[in-house]
């Protein structure tokens, strides 16, 4: 099936990961998977190669482009070869949104030179310990200052993906009491410098999958922010985050359809190379069959998913539309990724086998960003129901 959501540009680029991946990746994947997470050297590589810089404005050493695009094949090659860019992904897909919206000209001349170059990584931190999805429903506060010079952050988040190696923080915090009438009141966000005093990293948590992002509990005991990194307007915080959720959601149902087209070829190489009974287990109607129905639901994703992404670059992708995106790639996934590793029998199982891995990677998808109950509610809600 021809696809036209992506031109030359994008697989000349696609070929500039391939090799990059090949060369720079997968030889010590297995050293970061150990470790649990990538090292902090392989973003500047990540840098250098330009990938955090392509949608940020030429003059501060971006490529100026605005598209998800080439985002998109970052997602199919990292799948394609069963590896993960550590914590990255949060660097470009939630937290560049923010300081394109919100910040000032002064704020982009100091965060987005090295943001393009990785210098300084980015991380975004809104949950906080017993509120999961429940945003408005945060603890952590910010009050300005007797002489308004800067606030003082108080307070913890959790499943801060790329929290460990993060230079800056967009923190969300509380810097007035939610009102009775609006819950969502008060919300502001800050771009905090890990270095503060008062900042510091809890665990680095161990998780089911993606263990080569660095996922943290942050803590913050009076933490001096100053004035010149609030981001955006007082109090507008709630408004701010709902805004990118589109872009998000978007993100995860796209992973989630990459992953499970990668299933489909680590399982078709799987059964041709493997012999039982004397046969290639490919041989079999039953293998046959299973991966024919997994590369239907594929196709199927894979529509969906190039659809919403043209959508958003449009910026006609609804919160409605990137809900559905979203709970029907992840779910697809979920059962294509089960059904692949059940064709590679016991070697399925096997964290050596990349689909034992990206089984385990999966799972999250159909979590964060919002699970899919929360998609579900949202699909209702745009229905009238």
């Amino acid at each position: 099936m021809r696809r036209t959501v992506f031109n030359e540009d994008h697989e000349a680029f696609r070929e500039t990961i391939r090799a990059f991946i090949e060369a720079e990746v997968v030889p010590v994947y297995d050293e970061w998977f150990a470790a649990g997470q990538a090292p902090r050297e392989f973003y500047d590589k990540l840098g250098e190669l330009g990938i955090f810089g392509i949608n940020v404005p030429e003059e501060f050493g971006g490529a100026g482009l605005d598209t998800h695009k080439f985002e998109a094949v970052l997602y199919e090659e990292t799948s394609r070869a069963g590896v993960q860019f550590g914590g990255s992904g949060v660097h470009v897909l939630l937290a560049l949104p923010y300081i394109k919206m919100l910040s000032t000209d002064e704020q982009k001349k100091r965060y987005l030179p090295k943001f393009v170059t990785g210098e300084e990584m980015w991380a975004l931190a809104m949950t906080e310990p017993g509120t999961g999805s429940d945003v408005a429903g945060m603890k952590t506060t910010a009050k300005l200052s007797e002489d308004g010079t800067h606030y003082v952050l108080n307070g913890a988040k959790t499943f801060i993906t790329g929290g460990v190696h993060a230079d800056r923080v967009i923190v969300c915090a509380r810097t007035s009491a939610a009102s009775a009438e609006d819950r969502r009141f008060g919300i502001s966000l800050f771009a905090v410098d890990t270095k503060s005093e008062g900042y510091s990293i809890g665990r680095k948590l161990d998780k089911l999958g993606l263990r080569t992002s660095d996922t943290a509990e942050l803590a913050f005991v009076d933490v001096k922010v100053p004035v010149e990194d609030l981001l955006g307007e007082e109090g507008k915080g709630f408004s701010y985050l709902g805004h990118n959720l589109a872009s998000e959601r978007w993100g995860i149902a796209f992973g989630a359809y990459a992953q499970a087209k990668a299933a489909v070829r680590f399982a078709q190489q799987y059964v041709t190379d493997r012999t039982v009974f004397g046969k290639p287990v490919a041989s079999f109607q039953n293998t046959k069959f299973e991966l024919a129905a997994c590369q239907a639901e594929v196709d199927a994703a894979e529509a969906v998913a190039d659809r919403a992404l043209e959508a958003l670059d449009a910026g006609e992708l609804s919160p409605a539309e990137a809900a559905s995106a979203k709970l029907f790639c992840t779910e697809v996934a979920h059962r294509v990724i089960d059904r692949c590793l059940q064709l590679h029998g016991g070697y399925g199982y096997m964290n050596e086998y990349p689909i034992a891995r990206l089984y385990a990677d999966n799972r999250v998808n159909r979590i964060y960003g919002g699970t899919s109950e929360i998609m579900k509610s949202i699909i209702a809600k745009s229905m009238g129901l």
